[in-house]
């Protein structure tokens, strides 16, 4: 047997999935996670997996690793002590940030401090112009005196930046290599290297950024490779990145920015791949944790993909208010509403869920690990949502008098409610702040979620779903087998590939069709030859080619598709209603008689997507199957506020329905991983692939 596994970091919980190559049979395993060590998890759910499914660790050929630990440590400002080397007069560009302001009548905006404290940042004596060549010389001495006081600073890891580096990188690297002569325990990244494009601002925070969490993902891969051969695992690691590709961890280890969302993405790639295997046009994926909810649009079986995206937001909502990072990365929202988000009333007498989360440690009250506070699980725990004897199929024992306390204390004696009237209150809260954050993510991509069947995983997704779908109106939804550990299925899911992207702006009109195909042929050419050093078949290389383009005059860019093969002028036509088509996809018209120009240029190579079995569709290891009646477990009294309070509903053990089994809600469906909750008027069928399709009426 060869078997590949799939683990998802995420801030409750790990999930993981071992599946047996050849065949595609599979299980799944969840622990809790460790946050004051995140490997030490890993290492305990690899161990109970293996043995659960009797897989030998040497009979392990691929581990395939999604962590938000990247993002982790830039929100909580736990990465490296930082420094930046600069041209001179743009030492402050990473205060200065952007001109506008994300608030214009937010009087106390506060945006998040730079990475870089300004006593860490030195400017250096040099000037590149814009079309590369140089204006002044690197002055070296100036240079090798700003390392050397840098480096008495205990400085960790160093950013450098210069003006114009992504089109003549010498100056960069040789301060690069004055970095490494003088003070060679300093971890080094180069903007040229990092984001090879234009926006000053935008590339400094993205190289910073970057280079601040290497030295903590670098000690972390080193540590989790050291475990997963002490267990005996043979089989090559690979990482999850933000735009749903994996990579070697060498690759990792130099570029950790292109992984902070590599949990959340790899959740999304499962649900493009149920929507493809499934055949649905568009899709909704919905995934929430112990932690947060992350939404994503899915069209055509493609998760959208984006080129910036911004962590540790002052503001959750608005734009403008992080770190700008500007790296390819799959488009989804994400919000601090998960199983541990904790509830509160605030000055105001409000109740307010999140985002704030009672996370692994101490965990939510009815874990029974000393949390004291409520949380959206103690919450569904009290709803009679939850099992307290059959939680994680049982491994793990819920407290029900733990949960009450807490809710009872901090929320409902604070509101003038009793308990359950408490614990209904957080359950809807957190459903109305997911459903507006997954509406703001549509109407931002001009998307109506009304068309979207709404696919929900994750350990708290099923439990939540019902609800979500009813305020956001869609037509039905989908609830895949082996829900709770969806984004471990993601990860076996992903292609090997990496994105490549050069500035060089072109009028469309008048383009030097040289130079762009010169700048094609050196990204494909990197590409591929990175692919093949990491074993994939010169003839397995998928290429795909866009472009950012605008009209002349604009300061924004629309991405489009650009033809293989050699460009010529003949190419314009095509080109330029690939941009015409995009263009009005967003803006609905187009303006007449003005040019287009090119400003930046992307290539993604992509080595063939593994078979990773049943993410949308057929049954792990364990189902037996059979009729509704007979999947009946029993009954418990859940709450229902459209039904008037609790009502006896019936329970279903998700591993006994088989395909054309339906029934009708109120109902409960448990799995080992999460449990389905369908309100009053819910109609539920079983499909081939043992997905739960709910009908949610208007």
């Amino acid at each position: 047997m060869a078997a590949r596994l799939g683990v998802d970091i995420g801030g409750t919980f790990t999930d993981l999935v071992v599946m047996d190559a050849a065949t595609g049979a599979a299980r799944v395993g969840k622990v809790l996670t460790t946050p004051k060590d995140p490997a030490h998890a890993v290492e305990q759910g690899i161990q109970a997996l293996l043995a659960e499914a009797r897989v030998a660790p040497g009979a392990v050929s691929a581990v395939v690793h999604g962590t938000t630990l990247a993002t982790n440590a830039l929100i909580e400002r736990k990465g490296a002590k930082t420094a930046l080397l600069t041209t001179a007069g743009f030492r402050d560009a990473l205060e200065i940030r952007r001109e506008g302001r994300y608030d214009m009548y937010d009087l106390f905006i506060d945006p998040p401090a730079p990475l870089v404290p300004r006593h860490l940042r030195r400017e250096v004596p040099e000037r590149l112009l814009a079309d590369g060549s140089v204006l002044r010389p690197l002055d070296e001495a100036a240079a090798r005196r700003g390392i050397a006081e840098l480096a008495a600073e205990g400085v960790e890891a160093l950013a450098i930046c210069l003006l114009h580096a992504y089109v003549n990188p010498v100056h960069e690297q040789r301060l690069a290599a004055l970095a490494r002569e003088l003070a060679p325990q300093i971890v080094v990244a180069c903007s040229s290297e990092v984001v090879p494009e234009i926006r000053e601002y935008e590339r400094a925070s993205t190289t910073t950024a970057n280079v601040y969490v290497a030295p903590l993902m670098a000690r972390y891969l080193e540590d989790l490779e050291r475990r997963l051969a002490d267990l005996g695992v043979p089989g090559q690691l690979y990482i999850m990145q933000s735009a749903g590709g994996i990579a070697l961890p060498p690759l990792a280890r130099r570029l950790p920015i292109r992984l902070v969302e590599s949990g959340p993405a790899a959740g999304a790639l499962a649900a493009a791949q149920a929507a493809r295997e499934r055949g649905e046009p568009r899709l909704l994926s919905f995934d929430m944790g112990g932690t947060t909810a992350k939404a994503c649009v899915i069209d055509g079986g493609v998760p959208l993909v984006g080129r910036e995206f911004e962590v540790a937001r002052a503001d959750r909502f608005k734009k403008g208010s992080g770190l700008p990072i500007r790296v390819p990365v799959i488009e989804l929202i994400e919000i601090g509403a998960g199983g541990g988000s904790i509830a509160r009333v605030d000055r105001m007498g409000l109740l307010k869920v999140g985002p704030d989360s009672a996370g692994a440690d101490p965990g939510p009250a009815c874990y029974g690990l000393g949390g004291r506070l409520p949380t959206v699980t103690d919450a569904d725990l009290l709803l009679g949502y939850l099992d307290a004897e059959f939680f994680l199929g049982g491994r793990m024992r819920l407290d029900r008098e733990a949960a009450r306390r807490a809710v009872e204390e901090h929320a409902a004696r604070p509101l003038g409610l009793d308990a359950t009237e408490a614990a209904w209150g957080i359950h809807r809260v957190v459903n109305e702040n997911m459903a507006a954050a997954a509406r703001i993510h549509g109407i931002e991509r001009g998307r109506d979620l009304r068309q979207y069947p709404l696919f929900a995983f994750g350990g708290a997704g099923p439990v939540h779903c019902w609800q979500v779908a009813k305020v956001l109106k869609v037509p039905r939804l989908l609830l895949p087998f082996g829900a709770g550990a969806m984004s471990a299925w993601g990860l076996l899911a992903a292609p090997l590939a990496f994105d490549f992207v050069r500035t060089g702006r072109q009028r469309l009109d008048r383009a030097d069709w040289r130079a762009i195909n010169r700048l094609f042929e050196d990204m494909e050419t990197e590409g591929r030859a990175l692919l093949t050093r990491a074993g994939v078949a010169p003839g397995d290389v998928r290429v795909a080619r866009v472009a950012e383009m605008r009209y002349v005059g604009q300061g924004h860019e629309v991405e489009s598709p650009v033809p293989a093969g050699t460009l010529s002028a003949a190419s314009l036509r095509a080109i330029t209603e690939a941009f015409e088509a995009a263009y009005r996809a967003l803006y609905h018209r187009l303006p007449q008689g003005v040019p287009i120009e090119a400003l930046n240029w992307r290539v993604t190579v992509a080595g063939p997507a593994p078979a990773s079995g049943r993410a949308g569709r057929g049954a792990p290891a364990g189902a037996r199957g059979g009729r509704a009646q007979s999947a009946t477990k029993g009954a418990r009294r859940a709450y229902f506020a459209e039904a008037g309070g609790f009502v006896e509903t019936p329970v279903y053990d998700r591993y006994a329905l088989e395909p054309g089994s339906a029934f009708s809600g109120p109902a409960i469906v448990e799995e080992r991983e999460s449990t389905a909750v369908l309100g009053p008027g819910a109609r539920c069928r079983v499909d081939a692939g043992l997905a739960l399709v709910v009908e949610v009426p208007a």
